[in-house]
């Protein structure tokens, strides 16, 4: 059986209450160990801004936008690493993680024996991994700012975007995890993971490849993602940025409804 115990603090009641009380019982369970998890998670976009949007960007030079605007290789990187860094910490809870929780280890047949139902479970679980995102996206902006690839006015725009981002792929990602039989499977996620990580608009603008691939990297969300971040980072933001967030809010409500239906049906026999 598993115990959910509620800060004091919190005196909200209902869906929201229930759902952060499965948040809270992941923060209870934190070790030391999986503070080193989280630190390698945030270096990996760090050393590749470094590495390409430093080191190759002095050999590349300027990148000019869709909207004519001329920025700096590492400027045109940078948010494209902070995007791909959100879509990473999101994907890390809400596939591995969770699959693991609710195939193997059974804890959520023994959540669902208190009040808390299994849309519920996924609301905690997306916000457990929005923790982990704001950890990754926050110390993230502040190495940006410091390098001077965007304002600090410009950063405190891009943090909730870049949540609204977290929540996307989080939503994506359970939905998934109730879809996949095995463990298997996570070589195909992964696999699809890299695909979007290189061919979204990371390191090199879509018009660079013919029109056709061109339209599918646009359909993609991280390319909406890094579309949207960028625009915020470099000030370039206009109507499109309306079309990236409608795309996210969509891909949050998707997932979410996919991953408490599939949730019920599984663990409410």
């Amino acid at each position: 059986m598993v115990t959910l115990v509620m800060p004091r603090l919190l005196a909200f009641e209902g869906t929201p209450r229930r759902a952060a009380s499965v948040t809270e019982r992941n923060i209870s369970t934190l070790r030391s160990a999986y503070w080193v998890v989280m630190v390698s998670g945030f270096l990996e976009p760090v050393l590749y801004l470094f590495s390409i949007g430093v080191g190759v960007g002095a050999l590349i030079g300027d990148i000019t936008l869709p909207g004519g605007e001329v920025v700096g290789y590492a400027e045109f990187v940078a948010p494209a690493m902070l995007a791909a860094s959100a879509m990473t910490g999101a994907l890390a809870e809400t596939t591995f993680n969770f699959f693991g929780k609710m195939k193997f280890v059974r804890l959520y047949e023994g959540i669902l024996a208190t009040p808390v139902r299994p849309i519920e479970i996924a609301l905690g679980e997306l916000a457990w991994a929005m923790v982990r995102g704001v950890i990754y996206s926050a110390a993230f902006v502040v190495i940006m700012t410091l390098m001077g690839l965007t304002t600090w006015s410009r950063a405190l725009a891009m943090l909730p975007a870049t949540l609204l981002v977290g929540l996307a792929f989080g939503a994506l990602g359970m939905a998934v995890a109730t879809i996949i039989r095995s463990w298997q499977d996570f070589d195909l996620i992964a696999a699809g993971q890299f695909a979007l990580f290189l061919f979204s608009g990371t390191f090199v603008p879509p018009t660079a490849y013919p029109e056709v691939v061109r339209w599918l990297i646009e359909a993609t969300p991280l390319y909406r993602s890094v579309d949207l971040i960028r625009a915020l980072s470099t000030g370039t933001t206009g109507w499109v940025q309306l079309l990236d967030v409608a795309y996210l809010m969509a891909l949050v409500a998707l997932g979410l409804t996919v991953a408490g239906r599939r949730m019920e049906k599984q663990l409410c026999k």
